[in-house]
């Protein structure tokens, strides 16, 4: 595959789910590896449907490809090096070189069963490495159903696939509590997680990092998952987030908007839920075992005279960090299901507002 030029093209196949221009972008968005050196997660695809939702024109669109592009140097897309079949597809599992390779696999895939069946098919055996690319393969897949792009949906799990990362398959013990909360709370205990040593300061060798070691094990089946869990992860992370302002506390508010669009393509929604948990329990050490604020302190964030969503909006549009984009557009999409003003929060914050 060849680098991506360096306009984009005008000619594209519009998807209803996006403009003309949204659609544009994305496309040449795709020409680019899933990753940048060195091993960094590329946004870009993802951040432009958030653009465009919170009503960015096409010019800005545009352009923030261009800045996102030289700001961080991507990189064309793998040549293939070798076939990859239905028979041997599990054998190249997290090897970034095979991106290519399974791009072309999981593409003619999708023109086979189409979209959303082969994500069906596929992401109960790639849930294991739930935590590739430091959680954002799951991020492309879930835009990708929201999107509902074939293209989209190839290479999110082509992205998948190549950056694969197991933290601990479930041993078959049997849950030890229903709150998110308690999960959480063993990270805390055994003095090993205090000592987290990585090759790179990059999440996802964070994340690798403590899975490797052995008090780590039982976390994968701690949970047990009931009808309540998803909410209840949802107003667990949005707390952490709100007193911590972390990083990596971020992607556990936006990983339960991205669960949500992925619903369709998980049918069983216990797996995802509790990989997910297990990934974001990993990262405890990381944003520094903080401490859970209080019903009054967050009752406190939640009555601050606040910015309505089209300020927040109007602001997060003119941000260049993918993060602030990211954010912004999944707390928008969390408060229409939960109505928290908490989520306008963290957005105004994050976005300086307040």
């Amino acid at each position: 595959m060849t680098a991506a030029s360096s306009r984009i093209s005008p000619e594209a196949i519009q998807s209803p789910a996006l403009s003309p221009a949204a659609e544009r972008a994305v496309i040449w968005a795709r020409d680019w590896s899933a990753e940048f050196p060195h091993f960094l997660a590329n946004h870009l695809p993802m951040v432009l449907v958030a653009l465009e939702r919170m009503g960015a024109s096409p010019d800005r669109l545009e352009a923030y490809c261009h800045i996102y592009n030289e700001t961080n140097h991507l990189v064309p897309v793998p040549e293939p090096i070798g076939r990859v079949t239905s028979d041997n597809w599990r054998e190249f599992l997290g090897q970034r070189k095979r991106e290519g390779d399974y791009r072309v696999f999981f593409a003619a895939e999708v023109a086979r069963l189409g979209a959303t069946p082969t994500a069906i098919r596929y992401l109960p055996h790639l849930f294991g490495g739930f935590a590739a690319s430091a959680l954002h393969a799951f991020m492309r897949m879930a835009y990708a159903a929201m999107t509902d792009s074939d293209a989209e949906t190839a290479v999110a799990l082509a992205y998948w696939a190549a950056t694969y990362l197991p933290l601990g398959a479930p041993q078959g013990r049997p849950p030890t509590t229903d709150d998110p909360l308690r999960v959480l709370g063993y990270m805390y205990g055994p003095e090993t997680f205090k000592h987290v040593e990585t090759e790179r300061d990059l999440l996802w060798h964070f994340m690798r990092a403590v899975a490797a070691k052995p008090e780590f094990a039982p976390v994968i089946d701690m949970l047990e998952v009931r009808a309540d869990t998803h909410d209840r992860i949802a107003k667990l992370s949005l707390a952490i987030f709100a007193a911590t302002g972390d990083f990596a506390a971020l992607h556990a508010v936006t990983g339960t908007h991205w669960l949500r669009l992925m619903a369709p393509r998980t049918p069983d929604a216990a797996t995802p839920l509790r990989y997910f948990w297990q990934a974001i329990a990993s990262l405890v050490p990381k944003i520094g075992f903080p401490e859970i604020p209080s019903e009054e302190q967050l009752q406190y964030w939640r009555r601050l005279p606040l910015p309505e969503w089209p300020e927040i909006y109007r602001e997060a549009v003119l941000h260049d960090d993918e993060h602030d984009l990211s954010l912004s557009f999944s707390a928008s999409e969390e408060f229409k299901t939960y109505g928290d003003p908490l989520y306008k929060y963290v957005a105004a914050k994050r976005l300086g507002l307040i």
